[in-house]
């Protein structure tokens, strides 16, 4: 078994990679599934007003809302890479599926509860195309989470 250090910084650099993938595949993917966005900030960006409100009392300004949405999706992906490697550490049917389990839990979790609860973003509509670009954008996080965990395992037995 790794250690817990070598475990976290697996998870850590899974969930940004993971991040980055997922920002990748919605970029290509929103236009063909007519997920524009609109004019509304992302959740991302209400997430990071939340914290400001709460760490400065003010939320984020605006030329900085961009780059504080960013940090909130960068922060809960490494966040939740972590916790995914950890659990597949300790208990390996956490990957049964490839991860794919695990990214359709974080939609439900995150897209379809907290999202909404938090005020961040409206409840999930029976609407097709959206709730499908949505569950494809979490199943590649997942899949890429669980890539480069494999992966990581792979090349650290070469040693």
């Amino acid at each position: 078994m790794r250690s817990l250090l070598t475990t976290v910084a697996i998870g850590l650099g899974a969930g940004l990679v993971a991040s980055f993938a997922m920002d990748q595949f919605q970029a290509a993917a929103a236009p063909a599934l007519g997920q524009s966005g609109g004019n509304d900030d992302p959740a991302t960006a209400k997430a990071a007003d939340s914290v400001s409100q709460v760490v400065e009392g003010r939320p984020v300004t605006q030329k900085h809302r961009r780059l504080a949405g960013g940090a909130m999706h960068y922060g809960a992906g490494a966040a939740l890479g972590v916790g995914y490697v950890t659990a597949a550490e300790r208990w390996p049917e956490t990957a049964t599926g490839f991860g794919l389990p695990f990214g359709a839990m974080t939609m439900l979790l995150l897209d379809d509860l907290l999202v909404p609860a938090a005020g961040w973003g409206p409840w999930p509509e029976a609407e097709a195309k959206g709730n499908l670009y949505t569950l494809a954008s979490h199943l590649v996080f997942a899949a890429t989470v669980e890539g480069v965990r494999r992966g990581a395992g792979v090349l650290l037995a070469r040693d």
